[in-house]
């Protein structure tokens, strides 16, 4: 299996390469530490199996899965990142990442990972693929039902007005709006402003 790096610590890039060398199956087909030395690279290093950080300085790891997969590239790709973030999870496997696999994972997980990843499987870890099956769960949910003023509030909120300015563009009392806002979460089974948008987004809501 040939696998082509891209870090942009030099030393976990020398210590995944060592680890990575040291199996008796793999071999590493080249490295880089960002996204446009990594397009240089791949095209004449012709891995099986791309292991993407993420974090790259300028263009992200996101960024590089997407190019590759829109110029009809054909290795695997494994995020390989320490971000557990629901938006940026989703953003990687969507843009075309095969398998997403958290920076504290042993370099055993890893290694099986990656040949679990070339042998045509999907490797997560564990709280990435509760994470999946959580958000598949919820897309399956019936949309929560708003009521129109609850709707406007939404919009307010997610415009960034403050309940103060949210009351008096209604005409209720601060209390009120509050009331609205956690009648609101509670429906879309949030605990906070950020669930929320991102709960009522997924639901077409906003």
């Amino acid at each position: 299996m040939r696998v082509f790096i891209v870090e942009d610590d030099r030393r976990v890039r020398e210590s995944l390469t060592v680890l990575l060398d040291g199996e008796g199956d793999m071999t590493v087909a080249g490295t880089a530490g960002s996204v446009e030395e990594a397009l240089e690279a791949i095209e004449g290093a012709r891995p099986d199996v791309v292991l993407c950080d993420l974090g790259l300085p300028g263009k992200s790891g996101i960024d590089l899965i997407r190019t590759l997969r829109s110029c009809g590239a054909s290795p695997e790709i494994l995020a390989y990142t320490v971000f557990e973030d629901r938006d940026v999870v989703f953003g990687a496997l969507k843009a075309g990442a095969n398998g997403y696999v958290l920076k504290g994972s042993t370099p055993r997980q890893l290694i099986e990972a990656l040949t679990s990843l070339n042998e045509g499987g999907a490797p997560m870890s564990p709280r990435i693929a509760r994470a999946v099956i959580s958000d598949f769960h919820e897309s399956r949910e019936p949309d929560p039902e708003l009521t129109q003023r609850e709707r406007q509030v939404l919009s307010a909120v997610d415009q960034g007005f403050s309940y103060k300015e949210i009351a008096s563009e209604l005409g209720v009392t601060r209390n009120t709006v509050h009331g609205y806002v956690k009648t609101m979460y509670d429906k879309l089974h949030s605990r906070g402003r950020r669930e929320a948008l991102e709960a009522a987004r997924r639901k077409g809501l906003l």
